[in-house]
């Protein structure tokens, strides 16, 4: 699945672009707050995740902790880089058409 959050900033910043002009302050803007966006989709988020599923694994682990837990944290936070750049993709075309 493609990066929603990927395809939203980055057809913001197209819109933005094609209305105002590349050059503007509003542009890099909206430019620097896409790539902010992509960047915590793939890189912070993701790296959340596995941290998540490597403390799953460490809780199950028999003797090793006595930690009583009630419910796994959440392993799929982020995107892979193909995905975070299939939706940016997306965001631009559907910025281009609009």
């Amino acid at each position: 699945m493609p990066s929603s959050h990927s395809a939203v900033v980055a057809s913001l910043a197209t819109l933005i672009g094609k209305n105002e002009g590349v050059g503007t302050p509003l542009f890099a803007l909206a430019f620097i707050f896409a790539l902010v966006v992509m960047y915590d989709a793939c890189g912070v988020r993701r790296a959340a995740g596995k941290q998540a599923a490597l403390l799953n694994k460490l809780i199950e682990t028999p003797g090793l902790t006595g930690v009583q837990v009630s419910e796994k944290l959440v392993e799929v936070l982020g995107h892979t880089p193909i995905q975070v750049f299939v939706g940016s993709l997306i965001g631009v075309v559907i910025g281009l058409i609009v």
